[in-house]
């Protein structure tokens, strides 16, 4: 087992993995820039070394800074969170070629999932369902627009190497499809460093539906279910749950098995997420891999019992996966609100600034991730979750009704955050009865 663990990220998933590691008896070292100076974690930690200023890119982006914040600590691995350097398969090379262990995949697994084209190619040999489109990056406006005719309108045009939706366009006609090809490589390299686009189906009325996965280095794999993370913004989760509402078992019992068959194919160690949208007849189509662990890891752990931080430790250092496929089991019903320091009021403007007021909810079955207590101040370097606010009951409309009251004993004050939108959404009949898709909440918000 690891001695030290150098933790390379910053708010509620610092203190997640510092806690983590203080249950297995590992030291953690943190590391934060100088807007996060004050952060109340860092008290938590063994050790914390300041690694430059508050701009991502001179801190937690700075891989040199990292690696010698590492060395002078002389740790055993780094946990690298998600976000910031978490899927970068040269970080977890130069991990590598430092002699420190990256707790996640290897950087052959990571480039083989992480990149959008040869994942898709990886899955369609391991039959996993797969959207039809280009077989590779496409690079030619006229190859582009014949895909598009085969496969037919609308079409949606993608970062082989992105997410969040940047390099995204979709187009519902050959002008549209012209226009936006150039633009979106273009995005897509100014975002990712690297600018190839690849084309697929759009479908109108998606849902999306990602499947937990866990893989070890004896060539191991197993999935946890699925989570369903339709209700989002701009690409952006604002709430998850598990298991996906209405879903067919046996259908979804495939799904994950094919999402298990894609991670051992890769040779993949640690937590994996395995993304897909499901249209209106149950069809699923992968869309991405996630080579990291999720911010929604909670509604997984909450349903199955299992930890999955530590597990991604625990596989890093080498152990099996501890238990069998057989062995994982779904028990109730889990659903995560993100709590955004944003005003919904003015299209989600950052608010930035003091929290005076940060009176939290608690009773059974309620769990808050954070790492924010009074008096703490949000920067405006970074991304505005300040928690995740997460319920567990016996079944969906249990979980639905916790929800809305923990939502109403939650008061923050006075930055505004999404509070308010969770609370209306928790009352909305489509939620309630799971008649939701991915458009569901630009359509509201109208």
């Amino acid at each position: 087992m690891f001695r030290r663990i150098l933790i390379a990220n910053r708010g509620e998933i610092a203190l997640r993995i510092l806690r983590a590691c203080r249950e297995l008896g590992i030291e953690t070292v943190c590391v934060y820039s100088t807007a996060d100076r004050n952060a109340p974690y860092l008290r938590l930690a063994d050790r914390a070394i300041c690694i430059g200023p508050g701009p991502a890119e001179e801190s937690y982006l700075n891989i040199s800074r990292i690696i010698s914040a590492a060395e002078v600590a002389d740790v055993d691995a780094i946990h690298p969170g998600y976000g910031f350097l978490s899927e970068r398969a040269d970080f977890a090379a130069i991990c590598r070629d430092c002699k420190i262990e990256f707790i996640g995949p290897s950087p052959e697994a990571m480039a083989k999932l992480g990149d959008k084209v040869a994942c898709k190619q990886t899955a369609k040999a391991n039959k996993v369902p797969i959207f039809p489109g280009s077989e590779g990056a496409v690079d030619d406006e006229e190859e582009a627009v014949k895909i598009a005719d085969d496969i037919g309108y609308p079409v949606i045009i993608k970062a082989s190497a992105g997410g969040g939706g940047r390099g995204m366009r979709v187009c519902r006609n050959e002008a549209s499809l012209r226009s936006n090809i150039r633009a979106a490589q273009q995005e897509a390299l100014a975002a990712f460093g690297n600018g190839a686009v690849f084309i697929e189906k759009f479908l109108e009325h998606a849902r999306h539906v990602e499947v937990q996965c866990l893989g070890d280095k004896h060539g191991h794999a197993v999935y946890l279910w699925e989570r369903d993370c339709s209700m989002q913004r701009r690409h952006q989760k604002i709430i998850e749950e598990a298991p996906g509402p209405g879903i067919e078992r046996k259908k979804m019992q495939t799904v994950c098995e094919a999402a298990a068959r894609l991670i051992k194919a890769a040779e993949y160690s640690g937590a994996a997420t395995v993304e897909f949208l499901m249209d209106e007849k149950q069809n699923f189509y992968m869309l991405e891999v996630n080579t990291r662990v999720q911010v929604e890891h909670p509604v997984t752990e909450l349903i199955t019992g299992i930890d999955i931080v530590k597990m991604s430790i625990l596989v890093a250092a080498g152990l099996p996966i501890p238990f069998k496929q057989k062995d994982v089991e779904i028990r109730g019903h889990a659903m995560e609100c993100r709590i955004n320091a944003e005003d919904p009021d003015r299209n989600f403007m950052p608010s930035a600034g003091r929290i005076d007021t940060w009176e939290t909810p608690g009773g059974p079955g309620v769990r808050l991730d954070t790492h924010v207590i009074p008096g703490y101040v949000v920067p405006p370097n970074y991304d505005s979750m300040i928690g995740k606010l997460i319920v567990h009951a016996d079944d969906r409309e249990q979980c639905i009704e916790r929800m809305a009251r923990a939502l109403r004993e939650f008061r923050v004050g006075p930055i505004k955050t999404t509070i308010p939108l969770h609370s209306r959404l928790m009352e909305h009949s489509d939620f309630r009865r799971g008649g939701i898709d991915i458009h569901f909440l630009e359509r509201l918000l109208k």
